[in-house]
């Protein structure tokens, strides 16, 4: 059993002593999603939402949001990032559903991880989504939100497996 690091003796929140961790290259992929209506879909592939270009807006705001991950997750450390890119791709579903796939990719040199980084970095661009075309549709569902990948570290690599 693995002992959760982010409590002291006491049982009492604490964040992480990375000091003594090496620097080393280190990079995670995370993927989240929305499920919409053809009307949403057609919105904003044909460029006619009233706020924007939505993919434009949500990649920005991932960005954003990966870069403010400390700010807004508590024992998330401060970490300069080396690089952050999100892309996006459709999946037709059945129903006329259609699903936005949302993937980032964080990367850092340093003593900790960017795992949450990249799992921020997708769910803030999912919600820009969702907020930019609520107006049209609010039964757009988010997620799920999910850690595909990571390299780095201590604790080595890992590789969500594909069911």
């Amino acid at each position: 059993m693995s002992k959760l690091t982010h409590f002291n003796e006491h049982g009492r929140a604490k964040m992480v002593d990375i000091s003594d961790k090496k620097i080393t290259a280190r990079k995670a992929v995370a993927q989240s999603s929305v499920r919409m209506d053809k009307q949403v879909y057609e919105n904003i592939t044909e460029l006619k939402i009233k706020k924007g270009d939505v993919l434009a807006v949500a990649q920005v705001a991932g960005i954003m949001g990966a870069k403010q991950t400390s700010n807004i997750i508590p024992m998330c450390h401060p970490i300069p990032i080396s690089g952050i890119d999100l892309s996006f791709h459709w999946e037709i579903l059945e129903d006329n559903q259609y699903e936005l796939i949302i993937h980032s990719e964080v990367k850092t040199k340093g003593s900790t991880g960017v795992e949450m980084e990249a799992l921020t970095a997708a769910s803030i661009a999912a919600l820009t989504v969702y907020d930019m075309c609520k107006a049209i549709d609010k039964s757009m569902v988010i997620g799920p939100t999910f850690l595909l990948e990571k390299s780095g570290g201590k604790s080595g690599d890992y590789k969500r497996e594909v069911l």
